[in-house]
């Protein structure tokens, strides 16, 4: 198994590449080098006729072993849609090899340095390969061209658009315009409003490819599931223990800061981790931020981490927020290695836990490795449900708004989530496409006639 997903990374630019030669004939083709039949590792491939083309992400699968996207063909011209690594992992390979543009919002921009560090570091502690060097990074930061959203470019004889996609700050759609056709790609996204981001907004288009990771489940009701986040935050500290929040770097961290922040203000809240350098670059760009004020209010009323006897004075806080966010590392390990032996302290989980992470493994078997050794953890632990991602409502409300004449349905799970969309889409009529890694796919006239409404199921 290790071998079958170390293979991948051995690439030579422009031999291993499965893109076919063949030109387009008509319309527009598109190829999946990941994340067509699964959720992250994303990579695609946009063309037309005339030979115009452009990469939508280039990620790694951050799963144990990681996957990887399949290589990609020569592109002049990449969109990054965010700054999560399934998503800009294997970027700066395409500077290195193709001496790629890399485009993209200048939030991501900024932070993408921080994760690719982050990810070189894992790849070397962990031993597994990557098929860029450190010294890419630096190649990689000078071939970034930066937009603002709502501000489009000309790419041959298409016009580029980076629009809010709501996920995490500074994260965009792409809207491309030909003569033919109006795409939109969201990458991910979500239409409800965060207390860091406002939510997406839906475009008039002939083609849309969109993100299906919830696709067949809805989400808790948000205030309900605030409530009940702050309700057992104050029992915890009421009884006298602190709780552990492992949280994502970019965007969890922050956006548990300011719930508590608004909800909790009494609250001694210690914040350690990458999240702190990620907060700082949020400011700094604060364009991107819905509440920029709101964001650094609750800066400045939370206490940082930034020494070995910071985070002594933070073992006897009522919150700590600290990354990894799946327990695979970073100082939340460090913390529940001391935490666990008092029961009154537990751990609250506000994202997804992926198999073979610590975090999954505390769930499932009450175990996780705790500097190479597997340690029992009796400490009780809560799940709440804080996604960015667009629920199966959301996901399917987004596209009868678009009216799209096709819809490419990827970053999706093709058992549990993707045919939930399939079927509801194909009962209204709309054409949709289930894609694979590696596949061709042509579009060139609309499969049906666009409709303005569709019954929903």
């Amino acid at each position: 198994l290790l071998a079958q997903h170390y293979i991948m990374v051995f690439y030579n630019p422009g031999r291993t590449t499965g893109y076919p030669d063949e030109q387009v004939e008509k319309g527009f083709r598109y190829h999946y080098l990941g994340g067509g039949n699964e959720v992250g590792n994303v990579g695609v491939v946009l063309e037309d006729k005339t030979q115009n083309r452009l990469l939508l992400d280039y990620g790694i699968a951050p799963t144990n072993p990681p996957k990887y996207p399949k290589e990609a063909p020569f592109v002049k011209d990449a969109i990054i849609t965010h700054s999560h690594v399934d998503h800009l992992g294997m970027a700066p390979w395409l500077p290195a090899n193709y001496n790629t543009n890399l485009h993209g919002t200048q939030l991501t921009a900024d932070i993408s340095r921080m994760m690719w560090n982050d990810c070189y570091k894992i790849s070397s502690i962990e031993k597994y390969p990557l098929p860029w060097d450190k010294r890419d990074i630096d190649t990689a930061m000078n071939s970034w061209i930066t937009h603002e959203f709502n501000e489009p470019w000309k790419q041959n004889n298409w016009e580029l658009e980076l629009l809010n996609a709501g996920h995490i700050p500074g994260a965009a759609m792409l809207k491309v315009k030909s003569e033919e056709k109006k795409i939109l790609f969201t990458g991910d996204f979500d239409t409800r409003s965060s207390p860091l981001t406002n939510g997406a907004k839906p475009q008039d288009v002939d083609l849309l490819f969109i993100e299906g990771t919830y696709a067949g489940k809805n989400h808790a009701n948000q205030e309900q599931e605030i409530a009940r986040f702050i309700e057992n935050i104050i029992r915890v500290t009421d009884n006298g223990g602190t709780v552990l929040i492992p949280a994502f770097a970019n965007g969890r961290t922050q956006d548990m800061l300011i719930r508590l922040y608004q909800h909790c203000p009494e609250l001694d809240v210690h914040i350690d981790g990458m999240g702190k350098k990620i907060a700082k670059l949020q400011l700094e760009n604060s364009r991107f931020i819905r509440d920029p004020k709101l964001l650094n209010d609750a800066w400045n009323w939370s206490r940082r981490v930034s020494s070995k006897s910071d985070r002594k004075k933070a073992l006897n806080s009522d919150v700590i927020i600290s990354t990894s966010g799946m327990l695979q590392g970073g100082p939340a390990i460090w913390y529940l290695n001391r935490l666990r032996h008092e029961k009154e302290n537990e751990i609250f989980f506000t994202g997804y836990q992926a198999e073979d992470t610590g975090g999954r493994k505390l769930q499932t078997e009450s175990k996780i490795n705790i500097f190479g050794k597997e340690t029992n953890i009796s400490l009780d632990w809560q799940k709440f449900s804080f996604s960015t991602h667009a629920e199966h409502k959301e996901i399917t409300d987004f596209i009868y708004a678009c009216d799209p004449s096709d819809v490419v349905i990827y970053h999706s799970d093709p058992e549990t989530a993707r045919p939930h969309l399939v079927e509801e889409l194909t009962k209204n009529g709309i054409s949709t496409h289930s894609p694979q890694n590696l596949s061709l796919i042509h579009i060139s006239e609309p499969t049906r006639p666009r409709l303005l409404s569709y019954a929903v199921f």
